[in-house]
């Protein structure tokens, strides 16, 4: 990307708060990919401080109670559709289990920090980049 990244990005649940718009607060629901196949739950969001916009999903999958789950990031502008309890991403289950994973428990490095490769690998146009929209979500 040509443009710098940006800073402020923050694990909704790591801070007291609140979204611009109480409707975008996904967690929880079911992730589904185009193929309707299951990926996982939305275990938090990734917040822009000062926009109070989500920017990424945090899904998790696999794992039990919470203990060896898989976390992939997904942009928001992968979604193509929410309903109460479940959210359509626009790639099928292999390809979203392909994507660049990571880990939220590592402390030294925050995992969206780096978001070149995970824009380029979901091909959206990063939000820092000066003309980006945030998307017309097709909610509720």
């Amino acid at each position: 990307m040509t443009e710098e990244q940006p800073i402020g990005l923050v694990r909704l649940n790591d801070t007291d708060l609140t979204l611009a718009r109480p409707e975008d607060d996904v967690r929880g629901a079911t992730v589904v990919g185009s193929d309707g196949e299951e990926i996982g739950k939305i275990g938090g969001l990734i917040v822009d401080e000062t926009e109070r916009r989500v920017r990424l999903l945090d899904v998790e999958s696999g794992g039990l109670l919470g203990l060896g789950a898989e976390h992939r990031l997904i942009p928001v502008d992968a979604v193509i559709a929410v309903t109460d309890d479940q959210v359509t991403i626009g790639r099928t289950r292999a390809e979203i289990a392909h994507a660049p994973g990571y880990d939220p428990d590592l402390k030294e490095h925050k995992p969206f920090d780096d978001l070149d490769e995970l824009y380029g690998y979901y091909g959206g146009t990063p939000f820092w980049v000066p003309g980006y929209r945030y998307p017309g979500f097709p909610f509720r």
